[in-house]
């Protein structure tokens, strides 16, 4: 099949033309960079659209470009132009995102879309894929359209996204989730998938290296949610000799993090690392912690990096997001909490009685490890696709060619 992927993605040519460090999402990119990779390796052909957002406001305009450094040689990543104006920026992004998609469908026609989340742009694409072109639209849903960060009911929402977003909600022909609440969401009897994480080959080769060390790692975009100022101030509570916390990743708190991190030389920041880096500084930790905000709601949402770290082979340290399966739950220790005494706390516990040693790596990878995403990955898209009915001769003969 032909696949055209809408997502908000930011690659790296992205981050260096235009400011998104107040917008920049380190796990998303990592786990749609995961799935493309998957979809293309069960033969599809698929392209990436993304309105490259820029959420700080200048009369500046950017113009649309195609990513050079691929993180696929098959997969191109198409961005649309950008005009953060006050009051212009959504509209633009959405107009240019749809007209982006379809210039690039009129060249050669795509079999199904795959949307990431229900921004502007996203909504605006799938309306037209599935009002004009007729196509099949799967959802990948991994932040709740509704609900603010707390879990309560976004008030700043407009009237008119909200019933635009139910209608695509209520439209789409299946989805994945990364919680069972995102998912509960999506119209019943449409196909579905519980899609907490996926992982790479570059995590899968890294779980098998030995030589573990004394590191307790952090990995994520620096935003205030994230808990990580609470864990650098429970660093020194935690008192844990012969043992250093490592943190990657950038944002807008980077800087910040920094200063109240500057006179601690067991805290070692390495910024914006590789897929194949990341991979190799989670294998080596024996801890990888997970200290965010905790939401009103746990559950709503799941964060990607806590299925990384145990795969990688790591125990988790983190605040309720809520419940996972048993057999992986193993490898987990749960904060109540991410109060800087609750942290220091955890880790102290975690360090000293060696409970670091309970992992549940097997147990990760075979449920989300590539081989197993694979098949659910492409059993989803096909029968998304089956269950939506063919409105015309070409879409008939095209699916029938793709599955047979």
């Amino acid at each position: 099949m032909r696949i055209a992927y809408i997502t908000p993605y930011q690659g790296k040519s992205l981050r260096q033309r235009r400011p998104t460090l107040l917008n920049l999402s380190l796990a998303g990119k990592a786990k749609m960079e995961v799935i493309a990779t998957l979809l293309r390796k069960c033969s599809h052909d698929l392209e990436m659209f993304s309105q490259g957002e820029v959420v700080e406001m200048a009369l500046k305009y950017y113009p649309a470009f195609t990513e050079p450094e691929r993180f696929h040689a098959d997969i191109p990543v198409f961005y649309s132009s950008a005009l953060p104006v006050r009051f212009v920026n959504g509209f633009w992004q959405g107009r240019r995102l749809l007209s982006l998609f379809k210039t690039r469908h009129r060249a050669k026609p795509f079999d199904v879309v795959i949307i990431y989340n229900l921004k502007v742009p996203q909504i605006m694409c799938s309306e037209f894929a599935i009002k004009k072109l007729k196509l099949p639209v799967v959802m990948e849903y991994e932040d709740d359209a509704f609900l603010d960060i707390d879990g309560q009911p976004n008030l700043s929402l407009r009237a008119g996204y909200i019933r635009h977003a139910k209608n695509i909600l209520g439209d789409i022909s299946g989805g994945m989730a990364c919680s069972p609440h995102l998912l509960n969401q999506l119209p019943a009897g449409k196909p579905k998938l519980l899609l907490r994480g996926v992982i790479g080959e570059e995590i899968i080769r890294a779980s098998v290296e030995t030589g573990k060390k004394n590191w307790i790692l952090f990995s994520g975009t620096h935003y205030r949610t994230k808990g990580i100022a609470p864990l650098i101030k429970a660093w020194p509570q935690a008192k844990l000799a012969g043992w250093e916390l490592h943190i990657t990743g950038q944002g807008e708190e980077t800087e910040t993090l920094k200063k109240l991190a500057a006179n601690n030389s067991e805290i070692i920041f390495h910024g914006l690392v590789s897929t194949a880096e990341l991979a190799r500084l989670m294998s080596l930790a024996k801890i990888c912690i997970n200290p965010h905000e905790l939401s009103r709601r746990p559950g709503n949402v799941f964060a990607f990096k806590i299925v990384e770290y145990l795969a990688a082979g790591a125990h988790v340290i983190s605040t309720p997001m809520g419940f996972l399966e048993k057999e992986i739950e193993t490898g987990m220790t749960y904060m109540p909490d991410n109060a800087p005494e609750t942290i220091a706390k955890s880790l102290r516990e975690v360090a000293l009685t060696e409970k670091w040693r309970q992992t549940s790596t097997s147990a990760v990878q075979k449920v989300y490890g590539p081989d197993a995403l694979l098949n659910s990955l492409d059993n989803l898209l096909v029968e998304a696709v089956r269950q939506t009915i063919p409105r015309s001769n070409k879409i008939k003969a095209n699916f029938n060619k793709v599955v047979e």
